[in-house]
């Protein structure tokens, strides 16, 4: 086994971790120690990683069978399961977590950085599981019976104020298949059995609401998402990668670079299928992710 070095980068969540080359295959026991820092931590960052795109997918096959790119938008060429988050094609500057419009988002996300930007481009990830343990009593009982509906039938990709021929074709792609999916608001980690505010840019409806009424109610809870004191803000070096559980956190890629060229290579590892408080799992309502993500057998906490 690796000799692990894992040191917190701030209460609530994000940790460094050394002491092991991820460019070479990993034991058992590594892996299962680097899924427990996962698990503590929501966010890992290793320094100077010396990884290709073959080399980043080996490494997040470490944690379960591997996504697809993306549902509708196109992979790196000659490599189907790596997206490229290119500041060419749009900027992801809203609080999401990664593609849970489908029935079974990705478990977890790992991020490469390929070209930066002088200055600016720092991903922040806020971990949702602090925040619902900083909801008061009343709104913690509030959010255990809500469920929401997410889609990519929106303006997450393209901004309304924004869009000129390019960005529509940007948007067209993005919706070319249109999902919509219910997941619980409050979703229980299978493997720590946390629970975690499962919302973000693209739950766009509370399920038995009017879009007036859940547009409040899902402010209000994402409100403790954002807590400055529940998000690693992660300024990008060369040769980075960072690994992120997309079942209990939340992203923002912040556009505060000048439109310079910024690029990240996104490998993602196929999840399963949410579960709520009461143990019921998320509902397709519109949508076929067969071609995007097997589905993850799920682990008892």
């Amino acid at each position: 086994m690796s000799t692990l070095d894992i040191r917190k980068v701030t209460a609530h969540i994000g940790a460094h971790v050394s002491g092991v080359d991820i460019s070479q295959p990993l034991d058992g026991e590594t892996v299962a120690a680097l899924r427990e820092a996962l698990n503590v931590h929501k966010a890992l960052v290793f320094d100077d990683v010396r990884l290709d795109d073959v080399g980043q997918q080996a490494f997040a096959r470490h944690f379960g069978d591997l996504t697809s790119a993306h549902p509708t938008v196109a992979a790196v060429e000659g490599a189907p399961n790596v997206l490229p988050v290119d500041s060419e094609r749009g900027v992801a500057n809203q609080w999401h977590t990664d593609v849970t419009f489908v029935l079974n988002p990705p478990q977890a996300s790992t991020l490469r950085s390929i070209t930066l930007p002088p200055y600016g481009g720092e991903t922040l990830i806020a971990n949702s599981a602090a925040a619902y343990r900083q909801l008061p009593q009343p709104l913690r009982t509030l959010a255990d019976s809500l469920w929401a509906e997410h889609t990519n039938d929106y303006d997450y990709a393209v901004p309304a104020e924004e869009i000129d021929e390019e960005r529509a074709a940007q948007r067209a792609r993005f919706t070319s298949i249109k999902f919509r999916t219910a997941h619980p608001v409050v979703r229980v980690h299978p493997l720590t059995g946390e629970r975690g505010l499962f919302i973000g840019g693209f739950a766009q409806r509370v399920v038995g609401l009017s879009v007036g009424e859940s547009r409040k109610v899902l402010e209000l809870l994402q409100s403790y998402v954002v807590r400055p004191e529940n998000i690693l803000r992660h300024r990008w070096s060369p040769n980075q990668l960072v690994l992120f559980d997309n079942r209990i956190t939340q992203h923002y890629a912040v556009d505060n670079y000048d439109k310079l060229p910024r690029r990240l290579n996104r490998v993602t590892v196929a999840g399963d299928v949410p579960v709520g408080v009461e143990g019921k799992e998320s509902y397709s309502i519109e949508g076929d992710a067969a071609h995007y993500t097997p589905v993850a057998a799920a682990v008892a906490a």
